[in-house]
């Protein structure tokens, strides 16, 4: 027996195609939904984890700032607490440079050399005096520029000849003005420490 289908089946498979296209179509998107769930949720943890480390970094550099800001005033104390330390110790050696400086002065000057006058401005110190010779004079600035711990920059301001005493005992001297400048010694420095000596060899 022969059977025959008068059904539309055409319209019938065009319908199943069309449900297996809509079926396809609506697991897509809810995989797309679902896949981009899950991407959102992982860029939130990583984004939720990177804020975490950022906040911990900025509370680190603020920490950071402080001890800093700690640490320079520290050294503003510390410069402070020097600049008063030297400020001491220069009103305390100030307090003996007239001393040291007649000392000097009286080391420092050679035989034939008399100083009449001695007056000091701040730093310089102005002398006048009588000497027998010019070279006693030179002898007097070579002394002070070379030899003295306290002295330096001599300049000789003015020299010249005078006759002092009257009839037989006229002598020609001369007369000279220069100044000096004072200076503060600096501290000797410490002296190496001696090389241990080589151990004497062993006799075989």
């Amino acid at each position: 027996m022969i059977l025959i289908n008068l059904l539309p089946h055409r319209e019938v498979k065009r319908a199943q195609k069309k449900r297996a296209f809509f079926v396809g179509l609506g697991s897509s998107f809810v995989g797309g939904l679902l896949i981009a769930g899950v991407w959102y949720t992982v860029l939130q943890q990583l984004t939720a984890a990177q804020n975490g480390r950022n906040e911990f970094l900025k509370a680190e550099i603020a920490r950071l700032d402080t001890q800093i800001k700690d640490i320079a005033t520290l050294r503003q104390e510390i410069e402070a607490l020097k600049a008063r330390q030297r400020a001491v110790e220069d009103l305390q050696t100030d307090r003996n440079v007239p001393v040291y400086l007649l000392n000097e002065l009286t080391r420092q000057t050679p035989e034939g050399v008399y100083l009449t006058s001695i007056s000091q401005s701040g730093q310089t110190v102005a002398i006048r005096g009588i000497a027998q010779t010019n070279e006693r004079v030179s002898e007097l600035l070579r002394n002070t520029f070379y030899n003295s711990p306290w002295l330096e920059k001599p300049d000789l301001i003015e020299i010249k000849a005078t006759n002092q005493g009257a009839g037989r005992d006229v002598r020609r001297l001369f007369e000279f003005s220069m100044r000096v400048t004072l200076k503060r010694p600096q501290p000797a420095a410490a002296p190496a420490a001696p090389t241990p000596a080589a151990a004497p060899a062993k006799s075989s």
